[in-house]
């Protein structure tokens, strides 16, 4: 579809360009709450699947979150209207305690959870929601705000992944309008959640914006063609700093990192930024930053000439002397506890080493590393060792029920036991 471009829904080819990436799959699920935009998704699902050979099993998902006494009733109907149209639905409850704070944030994960949980009982592959346009819009505008960068952008993707559930938004580009027209000619009186339009709500607040930013020009459209054009060069940016990344970057078994200072001040400050980011993600166990701004503080002064204090940020200890620069794990900060591997089994250790039990043997133990004796490092490693003390302190080691070492950071000593440093 040519960008910026809203799509014909009542044109069944534009229907079947806009649901052909899932087309594929064998079962598909819908997050409908009752509202126009997921209504509107529902009747486009159904029409779209009527018009394939072979299309796949559509099931419809709606989540009671406890937070009103109509949310009950919403559900019923939901699941009622999916009946009328043919399709098989669960009504899902979020029971669990609501925090006091945080409440919008915790009932979203929640209710990907229950979805997920569902789907994968059903065997549903890709869950399909209704986010539109303006959606796009309220995103990046939040976004903007609070001092993303390209990444940041580029909005939501037609394709994620929301606690652990495969997402995809075939309606980014279409206009609620049209949505809402859509569901009103099929004679249907969708859910009014009052939540949106409390502004208390961030993104409330920045929806009540649109339409002043539209007067002034910067409607829907502009919004969603220009987090597009930020994901064009979100992608050409990417697969530079990819390069970079694996030309610059000397990763160790410890799971510390070692850049050339000289390469790394050569770099385009975009490119060296993003370069920067993947290192501390992978070093300090995926830790994300609460702005841009910390990150990008940090590359200038890594490329600033003279010496760079020791710092931390993101789980890890930066250093930097003229040559060279140096980042591992920072000790003390969410140091995973001891975990069992179980027989043929692998665990994600601190987000950062893949460990797996390649036999039936239950009695092997994963922890950290702490303080051991370069010395004696380097007599089991048969090599100098000239890793930050940090990285040794951080780096896992396994244990047999004895106390046998069966691996030490990257370095297995036994066949039983394989180890990955994860750096995607």
């Amino acid at each position: 579809m040519p960008a910026g471009l809203t799509p014909p829904l009542t044109d069944d080819a534009a229907l079947g360009r806009l649901f052909a990436p899932v087309a594929d799959r064998s079962c598909l699920g819908l997050a409908v709450s009752g509202g126009a935009d997921s209504l509107a998704l529902m009747l486009l699902a159904v029409r779209w699947a009527a018009a394939l050979p072979k299309a796949p099993r559509l099931i419809v998902y709606s989540v009671d979150h406890g937070l009103r006494a109509e949310a009950a009733g919403e559900v019923e109907f939901v699941l009622a209207e999916a009946a009328k149209l043919g399709l098989p639905a669960r009504g899902l409850a979020w029971r669990e305690g609501h925090p006091a704070s945080g409440l919008q944030e915790a009932a979203r994960a929640a209710r990907y959870r229950l979805i997920g949980a569902a789907m994968a009982e059903d065997g549903g592959e890709v869950l399909l929601t209704a986010h539109h346009r303006d959606d796009q819009a309220e995103t990046v505008l939040m976004r903007l705000a609070h001092g993303s960068g390209i990444e940041g952008l580029k909005g939501m993707e037609s394709f994620s992944a929301v606690e652990g559930v495969p997402i995809f938004r075939p309606l980014l580009d279409a206009d609620p309008a049209d949505l809402a027209a859509l569901v009103a000619e099929a004679g249907l009186a969708p859910v009014v959640d009052p939540s949106n339009a409390d502004t208390a709500y961030e993104r409330v607040r920045w929806r009540a914006m649109l339409g002043p930013l539209r007067e002034l020009g910067l409607d829907g459209e502009t919004l969603a063609r220009f987090a597009r054009r930020m994901g064009q060069a979100d992608k050409a940016l990417a697969e530079i700093a990819e390069a970079a990344f694996e030309s610059l970057v000397l990763l160790d078994g410890f799971g510390a990192a070692r850049l050339d200072r000289a390469a790394f001040r050569a770099l385009a400050p975009a490119i060296g930024i993003r370069v920067l980011s993947r290192v501390l993600n992978i070093v300090g166990g995926r830790q994300r930053p609460r702005a841009l701004s910390q990150v990008e503080r940090l590359a200038e002064a890594l490329a600033a000439p003279g010496a760079v204090k020791a710092t931390t940020l993101l789980g890890c200890v930066i250093r930097a002397e003229e040559e060279a620069i140096s980042i591992a794990r920072e000790p003390g900060r969410r140091a995973p506890a001891d975990l069992v591997l179980a027989p043929n089994g692998e665990i994600v250790w601190d987000q950062r080493f893949l460990i797996r039990n390649a036999s039936s043997d239950t009695a092997f133990t994963a922890g950290v590393a702490d303080y051991l004796p370069r010395l004696r490092l380097q007599e089991v490693l048969g090599f100098k060792v000239t890793a930050p003390a940090e990285a040794i302190r951080t780096a896992p080691i396994v244990r047999d029920g004895e106390g046998g070492v069966l691996s030490l950071g990257g370095w297995s000593f036994d066949e039983r036991i394989a180890v990955k440093l994860l750096i995607d």
